[in-house]
């Protein structure tokens, strides 16, 4: 957090030199003051400087574009960062070279570059907020991979009249799936067990 205590013949001149030293807006900062000071005699004698403390608004968004272009730039990876946001929700769209290395096998890296994202973005927020990493369209080719999967999974659960489990997802991939099922009234589906290892079921009803 950037903090600084300034002064000035007035409180809005040490404010000026407050944000001239930030190299910031006033309207990216809290400002508090501690002395409106005093202007003296003719402003020469018995006068006293305003003093305030100035401090630089932190962006959780920012900061979190920040930490993921540090894990990205030491993994050796040359990527851009776009950022979408859409009130509590915020898209990092990753876009450059080599991104196989960031989504690793079946989202694999990517879910967890996303895991702590989502902590680092809500560490600095003073509300929650649904953080998604992308990169080259991935959670939408995921996305029409799944729904095919839960597709043909729920053609089994039905024919073998059995309970199908699948592999441990992320939240919102389990989503997904319950999202593709949930008009099929041949199955049910519920999630089970606990992360890392939640996964959904599909029971045939």
């Amino acid at each position: 957090m950037k903090q600084i205590t300034a002064t000035g013949q007035t409180v809005d001149e040490a404010v000026e030199s407050a944000l001239a030293q930030l190299k910031t807006t006033k309207d990216r900062t809290d400002v508090i003051i501690i002395d409106e000071g005093k202007k003296g005699i003719f402003g020469i004698f018995g006068s006293k400087p305003a003093i305030v403390k100035v401090t630089v608004k932190i962006d959780p968004v920012e900061e979190t574009a920040s930490f993921l272009q540090k894990i990205v730039d030491s993994m050796g990876v040359s990527a851009s960062i776009e950022i979408k946001r859409n009130g509590k929700n915020v898209t990092f769209n990753l876009t450059g070279e080599k991104l196989a290395i960031i989504i690793g096998k079946r989202g694999q890296t990517l879910n967890s570059l996303q895991y702590l994202t989502q902590l680092v973005m809500n560490r600095y927020s003073t509300q929650y907020s649904n953080v998604m990493i992308d990169a080259e369209n991935y959670r939408g080719r995921r996305e029409e991979t799944l729904t095919q999967l839960a597709g043909r999974l729920a053609s089994k659960a039905v024919r073998t009249k059995k309970d199908v489990p699948l592999e441990p997802m992320p939240a919102y991939e389990r989503k997904v799936i319950h999202t593709a099922l949930i008009s099929n009234k041949k199955v049910r589906t519920f999630s089970s067990g606990t992360d890392p290892n939640r996964h959904i079921v599909i029971s045939p009803n």
